[in-house]
């Protein structure tokens, strides 16, 4: 499985690459924003899964959501919403924008991995 993780914050990203590591998933690509994940995703297709980060500057999270779904190309990548937002309305709208599944942080390994179906 390669994913992407996708969040600003650098030290986010390492705990949340040791925990998918703890998973077995070792591919894993990296992006500070969703502009940058965008680049990242259209140039190492296949990409299965994308762990994405609500707040984050120059492309938002639910921005980059929307402009993936509305690309036929990107149809088979599942996207997980990874945030602090948890109010429902949030949950309901990245759901509406196409992400797969929704995660509050911080989270356990056993928690992304029911949220990954494994």
């Amino acid at each position: 499985m390669r994913m992407l993780l996708v969040d600003d914050s650098v030290t986010m990203r390492r705990i949340q690459k040791t925990q998918v590591g703890g998973l077995g998933i070792t591919d894993v690509l990296e992006a500070g924003d969703g502009q940058e994940a965008l680049g990242k995703l259209k140039s190492n297709m296949p990409i299965d899964l994308v762990l994405l980060d609500w707040n984050m500057p120059v492309m938002d999270g639910i921005t980059f959501l929307k402009t993936v779904r509305a690309d036929d190309a990107f149809k088979d990548v599942k996207i997980i919403m990874c945030t602090s937002e948890s109010e429902k309305s949030r949950v309901v709208e990245a759901l509406k924008a196409g992400a797969n599944n929704y995660i509050v942080k911080p989270f356990t390994p056993e928690a992304l991995k029911e949220k990954l179906g494994m």
